[in-house]
């Protein structure tokens, strides 16, 4: 790890400390490992209706809400709803879940998508709002096909790791259908 990456995770845990232990002790579930990206954020106010599973990624920018308060200046009520987000998924960055919504178990939603209703497991969703697009098999198959004809890169290309100015070049230069894959 690079002097630069281990100062900036010193500094990060040092003085922006984790909501989870906060949010946890006013009622919200969250299970082992869950990655919380800068800028995500959990609906304080009705955390106790969130359940998160375990190993999920929260990208950056997402917004998990368990309230609408669009209802109150008209008919004097917030309305509230349970969001339940499965084991093993990934929510991209931007996107926004909405009260009363379940996401299954090994998902993965797109960025910037607007989760309106329930995402069943194994499945790939993108959109505002969201829809289904696939099975989370048939993606990853897309993937590893597209993996075979893209170059790959190893832990030495990451700024954790990091890169230099010369490597950064090569990664540009080597992805010719303008993708690539880094560990």
């Amino acid at each position: 790890m690079s002097i630069r990456g281990l100062l900036a995770g010193i500094y990060v845990r040092l003085f922006r400390p984790s909501p989870i232990p906060h949010l946890v002790s006013r009622g919200l579930t969250v299970g082992r490992n869950l990655s919380m990206l800068e800028g995500a954020w959990i609906d304080s106010s009705h955390c106790h209706h969130i359940t998160i599973g375990d190993d999920v990624t929260l990208s950056r920018g997402v917004r998990v809400l368990a309230h609408d308060a669009s209802t109150k200046r008209h008919l004097s009520y917030t309305r509230i709803g349970k969001v339940d987000i499965g084991d093993r998924t990934f929510i991209g960055a931007g996107s926004i879940i909405l009260p009363g919504v379940r996401i299954g178990r090994d998902v993965i939603v797109g960025a910037g998508s607007v989760v309106t209703r329930d995402i069943p497991d194994r499945s790939v969703a993108h959109g505002n709002p969201a829809r289904v697009t696939g099975t989370l098999d048939d993606f990853l198959e897309r993937k590893r096909q597209e993996m075979e004809r893209a170059p790959s890169f190893g832990e030495e290309y990451t700024g954790r790791q990091g890169v230099t100015p010369e490597m950064r070049r090569e990664m540009n230069e080597r992805m010719t259908e303008r993708v690539g894959y880094v560990v």
